[in-house]
């Protein structure tokens, strides 16, 4: 447990870091979208990565799977399961040479201990962070070493602005950003909003602010629903990578873009979403030539940028 006089000091901190400058409008600067973030086409014998439809206990994928590209190889996880009576979500692993061919890893799933769903992985020094969703939507942490044999950390504690835990209710589809010492956890509870919160420990997440700091609408593509999937800086920006809905019933989504100075106050992209038919959880990976997009659901698609290099 933190000392209560180093939790005061370390959320003046984080909140000194966001909130640092006057914020400024970025949405009419052709600057702030640059082509190769936003403009993509699809591969052409999309999908590339499916659930196998056969008797497997990945018959079905879905949601957000994660790619880390690594010393020449494309390294995926992804949630599996089998429709029927018991559907429970676990978790698979895959390798590509080219991000377009995966060979299933043979002893999959590699994690079936519990729940594992909507995962976000992240390398630090030589520890592999997968935050993602348990049963009933709520997030937790496992860590490894070798990419394949998780730990299970345990739920993420997550803090209202005054120290106080939020309220009760599903908290996912995590999404960690890592600035200077301080872990920075965006989240959505029941889709209905964006949350972010900071820690220095992983073990308890403070809310920078007890309101969305992405919202849903006002425009129609993201009117119904949001979720953050994957948050970068480039170019001294921040960009969120989020998917948004259209429809109440949840019926289709849609992967869509806002841009920040300071992580708290974002800028929707004015001609989201930058990929739709109902192609969605989309996260940018660096190939080691450029950013590639994949989409997650409800299977994997590859997008090139329009900047494509050969």
């Amino acid at each position: 447990m933190l000392k209560p006089l180093f939790v005061g000091l370390f959320l003046i901190t984080a909140i000194s870091f966001l909130n640092c400058g006057a914020p400024k409008r970025l949405i009419n600067n052709e600057k702030a979208f640059p082509e190769e973030l936003i403009h993509f086409v699809p591969y052409d014998h999309n999908p590339v990565f499916a659930g196998t439809g056969t008797n497997t206990w990945d018959n079905q994928i879905r949601e957000r799977g994660y790619i880390l590209y690594e010393d020449g190889l494309f390294h995926l996880w992804y949630t599996g399961y089998k429709p029927g009576m018991d559907e429970e979500k676990h978790l698979g692993y895959a390798t590509s040479t080219d991000g377009i061919n995966w060979t299933r890893y043979k002893d999959n799933p590699v994690y079936s201990a519990g729940w594992v769903e909507d995962v976000f992985v992240m390398k630090e020094q030589d520890t592999y962070y997968m935050f993602a969703e348990g049963k009933n939507d709520i997030a937790h942490l496992l860590t490894s070493t070798d990419r394949i044999n998780w730990t299970e950390r345990g739920n993420l504690d997550i803090r209202k602005s005054n120290g106080e835990p939020i309220g009760k209710g599903p908290y996912g589809t995590p999404a960690v950003l890592k600035e200077k010492g301080i872990w920075y956890l965006f989240y959505e509870r029941d889709d209905l909003g964006i949350w972010l919160a900071s820690s220095k420990d992983l073990k308890t997440w403070t809310n920078i602010q007890d309101e969305p700091v992405i919202e849903m609408g006002p425009e129609n593509y993201d009117k119904f629903g949001v979720a953050v999937n994957q948050v970068i800086k480039y170019k001294g920006l921040y960009y969120a990578y989020y998917h948004g809905t259209a429809f109440q019933d949840w019926s289709k989504w849609s992967t869509c873009v806002a841009v920040s100075r300071y992580l708290k106050n974002w800028e929707k992209y004015e001609r989201n979403p930058i990929i739709g038919e109902d192609t969605s959880s989309g996260i940018l990976v660096n190939d080691g030539k450029q950013l590639i997009m994949y989409t997650m659901h409800p299977d994997i698609r590859l997008f090139y940028p329009t900047t494509r290099q050969p």
